[in-house]
């Protein structure tokens, strides 16, 4: 359904919190994402981060903050919202901002990055998150429009190695480039000393999902810290 645009302004600084769960896990349930949406916006949440058009219509019925939609379609290669029509449908479903792959690989559908992000603009209210793996990722991103370049692919797209925490080599590059879409921070951002460090390192703002969302990670780095 339509909706108006949202002022970005409002994450400015903020945290914005990633709920999602693996298939199979016993809370991947759109009810289950979007009270653990609800429950991150009580904390200060200021944006939430949702996979699946379900998960994105619980959501933005749960929450009053901006809501960035994706689908994941696939396991390698270009996944993350892989298609202009996986795009379209995640506006559709009420996104504020889609996030789509923002690498320079190849996309299913046979369109370039640039015709992905003008046909979401052509077709929906959306704002558009490319979600990068590297500086020349984000350069290009930010050329062909995309309103808001993330860092989520850093260490996942084979251009550069996968860094313990977050990338913040690369968080700084980005914000020294002077690109006008504003940066995000995410991906392995596991603490909030990180997420301070990656708003130090130039973030506009930051996103953290595992670390607040994802119980049985957490468990597991609290069981191995116990047992090595």
């Amino acid at each position: 359904m339509p909706h108006t645009l949202i002022n970005l302004d409002s994450l400015a600084g903020q945290l914005v919190v990633s709920a999602q769960a693996y298939p199979g896990e016993p809370m991947r349930d759109p009810r289950t994402t979007a009270q653990v949406a609800a429950s991150a916006v009580i904390g200060g949440a200021a944006g939430i981060r949702v996979q699946g058009i379900a998960d994105i219509q619980f959501t933005r019925a749960a929450v009053e903050v901006p809501v960035i939609g994706l689908w994941k379609d696939g396991h390698s290669g270009v996944f993350i919202t892989p298609t202009l029509q996986h795009a379209l449908s995640c506006a559709s479903a009420g996104a504020h901002i889609v996030a789509i792959d923002g690498t320079r690989r190849p996309r299913p559908d046979g369109l370039s990055l640039a015709e992905t992000v003008a046909g979401i603009h052509a077709g929906s209210n959306a704002l558009i998150m490319a979600d990068c793996g590297s500086l020349d990722d984000a350069i290009a991103a930010a050329e062909a429009g995309a309103d808001i370049i993330g860092t989520t692919l850093a260490g996942y797209s084979g251009e550069r190695p996968k860094t313990d925490g977050p990338d913040l080599e690369l968080i700084a590059q980005i914000a020294a480039a002077g690109l006008d879409a504003p940066l995000i921070a995410e991906g392995r951002i596991h603490t909030p000393a990180q997420a301070r460090a990656a708003l130090d390192a130039g973030a506009f703002a930051v996103v953290v999902g595992t670390a607040i969302t994802h119980p049985a990670s957490i468990t597991g780095w609290f069981k191995d810290a116990l047992t090595s």
